[in-house]
């Protein structure tokens, strides 16, 4: 079972695939691990990753693709996986259909948790996280008992800069304009399928596993 994960940002994805990966047994794959763990272990790949990061650059698309499939190769993907944050733009997946078809393999799935913009807009504004510790929390879903100071250490909440509206709507229009189209791409394949992930984030896992099959 081969599946890519679609969703704006915020709206949820990663959080379902790795329940996804955790309920099937299948490795939960992204492009920001992959990058971490060939850099780390000094592989070939990893240092020409490395070369356009530490430059403030975007990996191109043809290394991201040899890095993505370089792991798809790995024992632990031999019964599928799951692809969170990859491919983020058409080039990106029609390189990675390539270099699946020459294995004689293809993508099963493609799974769009959708999200409109105002929901994710409120649900990211809402989020405070600690300054001491690290924790998070949720003005709305998951308040601090303690108002505006964390639960575990009694250090201040802020809003995160990258939580601020007017940042998580530039992250959106980012995403309609390169990764929207994919779901076009998917369509035209006959293997998207849209999840509403406005409900209770069990309710989304259920609505996936009933695509996918028990």
């Amino acid at each position: 079972m081969k599946i890519v994960m679609l969703g704006a940002p915020g709206a949820g994805k990663g959080t379902q695939a790795k329940m996804i990966a955790s309920k099937y047994q299948i490795p939960h794959i992204s492009t920001g691990d992959i990058f971490r763990a060939n850099i780390k272990n000094g592989t070939e790949l990893g240092k020409k990753a490395k070369s356009y990061m530490d430059q403030g650059l975007l990996v191109p698309d043809e290394l991201t693709v040899d890095l993505v499939i370089d792991r798809l190769a790995n024992d632990d993907c031999k019964n599928g996986y799951i692809l969170d944050g990859f491919p983020r733009t058409i080039p990106q997946a029609e390189a990675l259909d390539a270099a699946l078809a020459k294995l004689g393999e293809k993508m099963d799935y493609a799974i769009d948790v959708d999200v409109p913009d105002e929901n994710i807009v409120s649900r990211m504004s809402g989020r405070r996280a600690c300054t001491g510790c690290g924790a998070t929390y949720h003005i709305v879903y998951n308040p601090s008992k303690k108002g505006d100071c964390c639960e575990v250490c009694g250090e201040k909440l802020i809003l995160r800069d990258d939580d601020k509206p007017e940042t998580v709507q530039k992250r959106l229009n980012v995403y309609h304009e390169q990764t929207q189209p994919l779901i076009d791409y998917y369509t035209k394949q006959g293997i998207l399928k849209a999840v509403d992930g406005t409900q209770d984030m069990n309710d989304v896992f259920t609505a996936i596993t009933n695509i996918l099959g028990a």
